[in-house]
């Protein structure tokens, strides 16, 4: 008979009263949730009573969808001045900022290298988005989605929005460190996944939000260098890259927990509604107006050409059946892209889903073969809808259609500091010159500028290079006007 130790029979013992215990505290400890992680988070930041905040700074950021080159890096400016107004309550947001460009080329409307800064207000609450533009209120329903998206990928906000939106846990190791990573989407918005770190702060939103060109985007937002203001901890550094690319850099100097935000809807933006007007400037060709962009409806025999489909759908649909309404029985078989710029090609998937082969330069064209092959999930446009995918012909820097009558002449741009790849279209039998962002007339009657604007220096050095007899331009901004009007912008007459 083998004997068992006082010793073995007490260590055992000891074991198992152990276990018991490891097991009891196991059970009386909820295992961790998404919700208590943000929970904790809210109060280590100062959240919990947090309505609304603004902070201020400077420092660089980009004309974001406004590449030099399709598929480049958004143009950088320069913020001697950035502020934001958030209001959590009410779902509201104001952006105030004082831009430059850092670099010459690209777009974004910003004033050219070296000739000055410019002053731009955004404002969001609920369903609309708008800018002043001086004091009058402009709706702006294209910027709705990015409005929506900075407001509540804030450090509180992407707190408060999770907690509303069946937020999940996991974790992840970066830097040596496990942070927590909580998980929401917003329906038809964004989808978001904040990176906590072990003292509740907020170090990294990874996002997603639709847009009209690229579909589902991708944005990464870092927070860092948090300071704490009057209860509410904030952080001195913001950085963000939005598709790929940096948007922004800024150095934060002033936090204002529960600033007032009085942001209200203007009855101007509420009653708001995309307008289409058809205006017949030869036989067989209509200028499509009523909005921030234009576009140019051509007749042919057998089928429609559409020059520019501009913004996103809001704009592009009704656009597009205005188009098919002047020329009843006639598909639109081609959409011309003057560049690549996003407000200008916000609208093509509207015309893929239409069934519209995009004619774009082809030094664009591997660009948007690539990117409008991404899926538009989160918000479904017409083209997500349609299932149809984009048929592209490129344009090598110059390329007639005709049906053998009429003639459409497609040509470049060539050495704009506006964009690569810019494409004009010219009309030989009825002089017409369609373009975009080459010249925008001014109001009429008003003096040429001390000097010349370099864009419109350059598209006159165009039409003479191509030898273009042009006797009224159609702009995809603005009104129709004569030629002269260009001629004399630049201080010259034709």
């Amino acid at each position: 008979m083998v004997r068992t130790s006082p010793i073995g029979r007490l260590g055992r013992l000891f074991v198992w009263t152990a276990a018991v215990a490891v097991l009891a505290s196991c059970a009386s400890v909820a295992p961790e949730s998404a919700e208590s992680v943000l929970r904790r988070a809210d109060s280590a930041m100062g959240g919990k009573d947090l309505k609304s905040i603004s902070f201020a700074g400077s420092g660089t950021g980009a004309t974001f969808g406004q590449a030099y080159e399709p598929g480049g890096a958004w143009p950088k400016i320069n913020y001697s001045s950035f502020s934001r107004v958030v209001d959590y309550d009410q779902g509201a947001f104001r952006e105030d900022a004082a831009r430059s460009r850092a670099e010459p080329t690209g777009g974004g409307a910003v004033p050219l290298m070296g000739t000055g800064e410019q002053r731009t207000t955004g404002l969001m609450r609920g369903g609309y988005a708008w800018n002043l533009v001086g004091p009058a209120p402009v709706a702006s329903p294209r910027d709705l989605d990015a409005r929506v998206h900075d407001l509540w990928t804030t450090p509180h906000g992407v707190i408060k929005a999770a907690l509303a939106n069946q937020p999940t846990l996991t974790s992840r190791t970066q830097d040596g460190r496990t942070l927590w990573a909580v998980s929401f989407v917003m329906p038809g918005r964004l989808r978001a996944m904040a990176l906590i770190n072990a003292d509740g702060l907020v170090e990294q939103i990874e996002s997603v939000l639709p847009n009209p060109v690229m579909g589902d985007t991708g944005s990464v937002i870092t927070f860092s260098d948090y300071q704490e203001v009057g209860g509410v901890k904030f952080p001195k550094r913001i950085r963000q890259s939005l598709g790929g690319f940096p948007v922004l850099d800024l150095a934060v100097s002033e936090v204002k927990p529960n600033a007032p935000a009085a942001i209200e809807v203007p009855p101007l933006v509420s009653a708001a509604s995309e307008k289409v007007t058809a205006d017949k400037v030869a036989e067989g060709v209509w200028f499509l107006a009523g909005g921030s962009h234009n576009s140019v409806a051509i007749e042919m025999k057998d089928h429609l050409m559409v020059v520019e489909s501009p913004l996103f759908d809001g704009r592009a649909l009704p656009m597009l059946a205005e188009a098919k309404k002047l020329a009843p029985g006639k598909a639109i078989r081609f959409v011309v892209n003057s560049h690549h710029h996003f407000d200008h090609s916000g609208g093509l998937r509207t015309a893929v889903a239409e069934g519209a082969t995009l004619v774009t330069s082809e030094l664009a064209r591997p660009y948007f073969e690539k990117t409008l092959a991404n899926p538009n999930r989160l918000s479904p446009d017409a083209m997500e809808k349609s299932g149809r995918t984009a048929q592209l012909t490129g344009v090598p820097g110059q390329r007639r259609f005709t049906d053998g009558d009429r003639v459409a002449d497609v040509h470049y741009i060539e050495g704009s500091v506006h964009a690569r790849g810019f494409m004009m279209v010219y009309l030989p039998k009825e002089k017409l010159l369609i373009e975009a962002d080459a010249f925008t007339p001014g109001p009429p009657g008003a003096p040429p500028p001390a000097t010349p604007n370099a864009l419109h220096v350059n598209l006159v050095q165009n039409m003479e290079r191509l030898n273009l007899q042009v006797e009224k331009i159609l702009p995809l901004h603005g009104r129709v006007v004569p030629v002269a009007e260009l001629y004399t912008a630049i201080g010259r007459k034709n």
